[in-house]
């Protein structure tokens, strides 16, 4: 052919998937490389804890203060291999155009400025109902000072 590199119409199209394989091995600082199994394990370890449900992001944290050297993105294709991905619980993040609070961050200069308080509710499934747990927070520290776990908080308390 004139004019045409004879690669173009030798080519041959490979097979497979494009791009690198997944490695299947994860370092971890006390251990060294571990399988993937290993992290599945302390994925599904953390996981049984009675107040923790979390995603993959949250996870590939709890995962590095285990000394684990792991990036979301190889976390996250292994919780979804194993089925451990909430995806039906995600909240839709899509804006909805609602006006929230307009100055919502506060400029403190020294801790102590300005105290801020947060009621959590927390549901007990051995006991059946809802638990409170009211923080005080510094603002400046970002440090919570106080906290006080009740099922009723009076205004007394707070």
């Amino acid at each position: 052919m004139l004019g045409m590199v004879p690669s173009s119409y030798y080519r041959r199209p490979g097979s497979g998937k494009k791009g690198n394989k997944p490695s299947e091995f994860t370092f971890n600082e006390s251990k060294g490389y571990v399988s993937q199994d290993v992290v599945i394990e302390s994925v599904k370890s953390i996981l049984s804890n009675e107040f923790i449900d979390c995603g993959y992001r949250l996870m590939s944290c709890y995962l590095k203060r285990e000394g684990y050297l792991i990036n979301h993105k190889k976390l996250y294709r292994i919780m979804k291999e194993e089925g451990l991905l909430k995806l039906e619980n995600r909240i839709n993040r899509s804006g909805s155009g609602r006006k929230f609070v307009k100055y919502r961050k506060v400029n403190t200069t020294k801790p102590f400025e300005c105290l801020e308080m947060d009621i959590k509710m927390v549901w007990i499934p051995n006991v059946g109902k809802n638990a409170y747990l009211l923080s005080i927070i510094d603002v400046h520290t970002r440090r919570i000072l106080k906290d006080f776990f009740s099922f009723n908080i009076k205004q007394d308390k707070v």
